[in-house]
């Protein structure tokens, strides 16, 4: 007879430094994200029922299909358990801990583990970006980039005429993500009169967060004049507006009420929702619906999270979500930054960690970075970064792009106990 868990509970989280690491594989980064997890309470990973295995992209760069996580697990302690691989886009790590969720919450299994590891980095930078169309509908996104193209070369070419025949622009390609966030950018700001400067304070509070965090990809403060003078990627955006890319592994442990009781752990975390939907080619709204269902779930509303961390792929990434996560208005995201409200000191603290934009985002791994950064703030172990009330933490995290919006979402919901 099955009996489903009440609870489920994060028992343990672990982590890599993300950043550029030719020298490691898959494998490296995988067992150096279980070393950390064991460190972690004294975890034995023995204890390890079943497993999900988040990754993008080991396919694409070495032709690795179809059981990466076998390949990645089984030598390095997690074995002959049932484990399932999870391939959806950004949003992949955040997939992985809503398939352990559910397997628990089901009463399955009482101890699981979810995790995932990624290696976007390479010298060839062509073929790195090429990549990134993937987690598109290809057919759709190849016609619109042409048009994409055509109509940034037309803006650049009147840029250069106003300048005296300066261009901003750096030579080099983007990923196809920059040109999505940056169409969403000005539309929001022809609508709602956000700036470019918002933008940048978003990036700049980000970077100086990521000062405090020795696990981020970027630990260098910058100001938001910095920001805005950096170079153009895809107007509004700068470089330092948007994710770098790189590589690293983040997991986290996820258990029933009865495990816990067996081995008791005072830092456990327990989850109030966990949320993953997907988006339409027809008008919709997928963050809206998530975070509506997370907050019903988990008996919440916006008022009551202290910090949360959120998919900044780039600045406007941010703006967006705390919006659709129902932190302000409709509009209000810049309105909301300018504030102070989401630096570590203000009422609700976004993306501590530094978020994607510095802390980096290697792909499959960046949702259980999220979890990980969550759960040590709501331990209050966070040092310099820790922010003040800490009894509620969010983590939305999206992933490809289907119609107008993300082609997955997932949010959960944290409660320290």
């Amino acid at each position: 007879m099955i009996i489903i868990s009440d609870k489920v509970y994060v028992y343990s989280v672990g982590m890599t430094k993300f950043g550029k690491f030719l020298d490691k594989g898959i494998k490296d980064l995988t067992r150096e994200a279980l070393k950390s997890v064991q460190e972690d309470n004294e975890f034995d990973l023995n204890n390890i029922e079943a497993a999900w295995f988040s990754n993008t992209g080991w396919g694409m760069t070495d032709f690795q299909h179809s059981i990466r996580g076998q390949v990645a697990l089984t030598p390095n302690g997690v074995d002959k358990v049932p484990i399932t691989n999870v391939e959806n886009a950004c949003a992949s790590g955040s997939t992985a801990f809503n398939g352990a969720w559910t397997a628990i919450k089901a009463g399955v299994f009482d101890c699981a583990l979810a995790i995932g590891t990624e290696k976007v980095y390479q010298e060839d930078r062509a073929k790195m970006m090429d990549g990134f169309i993937t987690y598109t509908d290809v057919e759709q996104t190849r016609a619109l980039m042409a048009q994409m193209q055509k109509a940034a070369k037309e803006r650049a070419e009147k840029a250069a005429s106003q300048n005296g025949g300066e261009k901003k622009g750096k030579k080099g390609g983007h990923s196809v993500f920059m040109d999505f966030y940056a169409a969403g950018a000005r539309g929001h700001m022809k609508e709602y009169g956000t700036t470019q400067r918002h933008l940048a304070e978003i990036a700049a509070k980000n970077h100086n967060n990521s000062t405090m965090n020795p696990l981020a990809q970027y630990t260098f403060p910058m100001t938001v004049d910095q920001v805005m003078e950096d170079y153009e990627v895809a107007y509004p955006l700068t470089r330092a507006m948007c994710a770098p890319v790189g590589d690293g592994s983040a997991a986290a442990v996820l258990c029933s009420e009865k495990f816990l009781k067996e081995h008791p752990n005072d830092k456990a975390i327990l989850v109030r929702a966990s949320i993953l939907r997907s988006g339409s080619w027809k008008k919709d709204n997928v963050s809206q619906r998530s975070s509506t269902a997370a907050y019903k779930m988990a008996g919440l509303s916006p008022k009551d999270i202290n910090v949360a961390e959120v998919h900044d792929a780039t600045a406007y990434g941010e703006l967006e979500q705390i919006e659709q996560m129902g932190f302000c208005g409709l509009g209000q995201g810049g309105v909301l930054t300018e504030s102070g409200e989401t630096q570590i000191g203000g009422k609700i603290a976004v993306n501590p960690s530094g978020g994607l934009l510095s802390r980096g985002h290697p792909l499959g791994a960046s949702g259980l970075a999220q979890i990980y950064e969550l759960v040590t703030q709501l331990r209050g172990d966070a040092g310099k970064r820790q922010v003040d009330k800490h009894q509620y933490a969010l983590a939305e995290n999206g992933g490809g792009t289907i119609g107008s919006g993300p082609a997955a979402m997932c949010v959960h919901i944290l409660e320290a106990i």
